[in-house]
């Protein structure tokens, strides 16, 4: 039995970070929500503001937030969003003893779902639901189209941020899906478009016309009366966030770069040790039929990617944006594999050393953090 396991090690690294996701979570909810907790109490009810949807969504259920409600509400997000992918890669690889190592390098990526566990709670994880979504359902019709611009705009109300981080991709995936395959005309691209612009629109209102119009005393005031135990005080330092303009933010995060830098080394060593998943991915890309497919697909890559690096210039949570940015490149791999192929690209090797190394170091790695690596 030994000698099997270490002959396809694949089924024990899936067990082992069934078991790390468990732990994450056990070490998660002993920590106290300090960010998105305050997102559930925050709501419309002084006109429309940035970041409130959530809390708006919750208001429709109770007058009153408990704090374990950002344990509840987020874990069954990310439950959700486990069984969102895991049908999307049984449809686009099915899980064979073949295709275990690829989801094992996807699925067990300490950018995946263990830091989405670590970061419970937070608005992320939306981004990468509703883009699931769309790569399930069918994208014959302009019902596709009007779909991701309803979740761009969800999105974008959740935290504008969103336009940066999870916006392009979808934006991606709509074009391959629907326009490479149902092809350009006048009406299809007037509708895109459109709809493109009604989200940049909605986003500048959100970064610019979305601070809370009271001082911010009455502001914490109104929060508290929210709070299902009003003692917690400690949960509400971070009221300024609904006041601070984008020069501040930018100023705070190029305060931070000299420290946040030195992390740097840390993401590229992770993103190193996917080297065979990034290794398949281009295989993917050049096994595509069509040449064009093949420019539009490196170029939806930079342009996702700067993105993330506007994002890296402006905002200095930089563990999750690093995160979120290979979820991207993840989601991506799977819109490729539904484009033509002119070849089948070479699964990840279950039996080479090499990767069977870097698929336990992964394992083990339990989650990238939000700020700094871990």
């Amino acid at each position: 039995m030994i000698a099997h396991i270490q002959k396809n090690p694949w089924r024990l690294l899936l067990a082992i970070n069934a078991a790390v996701i468990v732990g994450v979570f056990v070490h998660k909810i002993q920590l106290p929500p300090y960010v998105p907790y305050i997102h559930l109490l925050v709501d419309y009810h002084f006109g429309f503001i940035k970041r409130a949807l959530i809390g708006a969504i919750v208001a429709l259920f109770t007058d009153k937030v408990p704090v374990w409600s950002v344990f509840a509400i987020g874990g069954v997000t990310w439950l959700v969003t486990l069984g969102l992918y895991a049908r999307l890669f049984q449809k686009s690889f099915g899980f064979t003893a073949k295709t275990l190592p690829l989801f094992v390098f996807i699925a067990g990526s300490p950018f995946f779902l263990k830091n989405f566990m670590h970061t419970l709670g937070h608005f992320d994880i939306y981004g990468c639901a509703l883009a699931l979504v769309l790569l399930l359902m069918p994208a014959g019709s302009l019902l596709f189209v009007a779909l991701a611009a309803l979740f761009s705009i969800v999105l974008v109300l959740i935290h504008h941020i969103h336009l940066l981080m999870y916006v392009p991709t979808i934006v991606t995936i709509v074009v391959i899906r629907h326009y490479l395959a149902c092809g350009l005309n006048r009406g299809n691209v007037a509708f895109g478009i459109v709809a493109l612009l009604i989200v940049a629109v909605l986003f500048f209102a959100a970064q610019f016309l979305g601070t809370m119009p009271i001082p911010e005393a009455d502001f914490v005031a109104y929060l508290k009366s929210r709070m299902a135990d009003p003692s917690r005080t400690d949960l509400l330092q971070f009221a300024y966030i609904w006041y601070q303009p984008l020069a501040k933010e930018v100023s705070d995060t190029w305060g931070r770069l000299p420290h946040n830098i030195l992390g740097v080394p840390v993401f590229a060593l992770l993103i190193w040790l996917h080297t065979p998943l990034w290794h398949y991915f281009a295989k993917l890309i050049g096994a595509l039929a069509s040449e064009t497919h093949r420019r539009l697909v490196l170029a939806a890559l930079i342009g996702i990617s700067l993105a993330y690096l506007v994002m890296f210039a402006m905002v200095f949570d930089y563990s999750r944006w690093i995160s979120n940015w290979a979820v991207c490149m993840f989601l991506l791999l799977h819109t490729v594999k539904m484009l033509p192929a002119a070849r089948e690209a070479p699964l990840i090797p279950a039996e080479d050393q090499k990767t069977n190394i870097f698929g336990l170091i992964l394992t083990l790695i339990p989650r990238v953090g939000i700020i700094r690596p871990f």
